[in-house]
């Protein structure tokens, strides 16, 4: 997946180099996670290296576990130039819900892996 470096490009070539469909791209358009695109003449979107590597980190931190919500509001602390400690401190305490997550599927992984060693010597 090529994300930058290739200039301008039009909606199919953005959803093809994010991975994302072209129907989430223009979703996260509409709820206002990414900003709208240029236009051509023609109207068509046009998404930039700089479009395309925030619809990047949207992605990653979609990943990561926040959700829409989550994003809008991460968002809107960058619109309002929120203070790095401000951003730092929503990202960390993401973090955490994200690190006590792994530790419950850690667990059950340990459940299943003595399971299957159990069962599998029968």
């Amino acid at each position: 997946m090529t994300l930058l470096g290739a200039g301008p490009c039009a909606t199919g070539e953005a959803a093809r180099r994010t991975g994302l469909s072209i129907d989430t791209l223009r979703y996260y358009e509409r709820v206002g996670l990414v900003p709208a695109p240029a236009r051509d003449r023609a109207g068509r979107r046009i998404y930039t290296d700089d479009d395309l590597a925030w619809i990047g980190m949207v992605g990653c931190l979609r990943r990561a576990g926040l959700g829409i919500a989550d994003l809008r509001e991460f968002r809107a602390r960058l619109d309002d130039r929120a203070g790095a400690a401000d951003l730092v401190a929503f990202l960390t305490a993401h973090r955490a819900e994200l690190l006590e997550r792994r530790s419950r599927l850690d667990a059950a992984l340990a459940v299943l892996d003595e399971k299957i060693a159990h069962y599998g010597t029968g």
